[in-house]
């Protein structure tokens, strides 16, 4: 069997938004996409990206991938990953593709002296969470993750709250 890894191409814009959206339908969050091809296809692709995806293909077929950019730890002084989304088609699970796109994105991190790897699961998400403890990742429980969004976020942003 042959697993590669590669950056997206530009034409791929869809096959990318089919991702997510098989990702939000397994989080159970599809009603949430709001995102078209032409968004991921300018948030990919446009002259300075600050978002990346690499695509994970199996035998040739696309079976999965990580979406993620460039954050910065005040902390370290250095920039570091931060994975947006990671997803293996199930029919393709449990063959190291998840743990594949993992390392690769490690390598990445320590090629540019980066000094993290950092994403977010579903508390729900028991096989992923077992999935990421074996591969040494340390689940920051003291940590709630906090977003501002739709109304909200334009009544913050009036200066309403």
């Amino acid at each position: 069997m042959n697993l590669s890894i590669r950056r997206a191409r530009a034409d791929e814009a869809g096959v990318v938004l089919a991702l997510i959206r098989e990702l939000a339908e397994y989080e159970k969050l599809l009603h949430e996409v709001e995102a078209s091809e032409a968004m991921i296809a300018d948030a990919l692709f446009c002259d300075n990206p600050r978002l990346f995806c690499d695509i994970a293909e199996w035998n040739g077929e696309v079976a999965g991938f990580a979406v993620w950019f460039v954050n910065f730890s005040t902390f370290s002084g250095r920039p570091g990953i931060y994975l947006e989304d990671l997803f293996v088609r199930p029919a393709l699970r449990g063959k190291g593709i998840g743990k594949a796109l993992l390392s690769h994105l490690a390598k990445e991190c320590v090629a540019n002296n980066w000094s993290r790897l950092q994403w977010s699961v579903l508390d729900w998400n028991a096989p992923s969470i077992a999935f990421y403890k074996s591969l040494g990742a340390v689940l920051m429980d003291e940590w709630t993750i906090c977003k501002v969004a739709g109304p909200a976020l334009k009544q913050l942003a009036q200066g309403e709250r």
